[in-house]
């Protein structure tokens, strides 16, 4: 069954708002380090504030550290400035060839904040579910108003619409869960 034009605009925004909210949980500092945590923090390089995941070969080693070796030997001092310069909050370590992150594990009460925080992003992201739901119920109703789609038509939509609403709140719930595991892990 091909699904209707409107279920689709409905589908897509949602997943939009999913991938939304995945990326910026994957931003969260939790107890293990990841290089997504350094994705947002850009470095000058001639003129351009580039992503220093796009200067160098980021990569985890012994649990707890991140480890950051820039292709170009030159940069060293500019990413660690750059890390310095961030919210991060995590003092590198740079020996002329690599820059180590030390990440301490988070203490019971930085783990309960921080999965407070990642169940506020996710609530965040059923709002934006909810209200493109809203959006497309309300073209229904304007559509069924106008005459554009019989009665049982718009009750069905209305139903469908709500199912795909219903399986992307249970992605972000999925989603949520997973990352909570994440930061309560010792």
């Amino acid at each position: 069954m091909k699904s209707h034009p409107l279920v689709k605009k409905a589908r897509e925004k949602m997943e939009k708002s999913v991938e939304s909210i995945r990326t910026e949980l994957n931003h969260l500092r939790t107890g293990r380090p990841s290089a997504a945590l350094l994705e947002e923090i850009k470095v000058d390089y001639y003129g351009n504030p580039t992503p220093i995941s796009q200067l160098s070969t980021i990569s985890v080693s012994e649990g707890r550290t991140l480890v950051v070796k820039p292709w170009d030997k030159s940069l060293i001092g500019s990413i660690e400035k750059a890390i310095q310069a961030s919210d991060l909050g995590i003092n590198p370590s740079n020996d002329g060839s690599v820059i180590r992150l030390a990440f301490p594990s988070p203490t019971t009460e930085q783990r309960k904040q921080l999965a407070k925080k990642a169940k506020s992003i996710a609530e965040d992201g059923k709002v934006a579910v909810r209200n493109v739901r809203r959006e497309i119920m309300k073209e229904i109703k304007e559509k069924k108003e106008s005459g554009e789609f019989p009665e049982d038509d718009a009750k069905s939509l209305e139903n469908e619409v709500q199912k795909v609403t219903d399986e992307y709140v249970k992605k972000l719930d999925d989603i949520y869960e997973e990352k909570e595991k994440e930061i309560m892990e010792f």
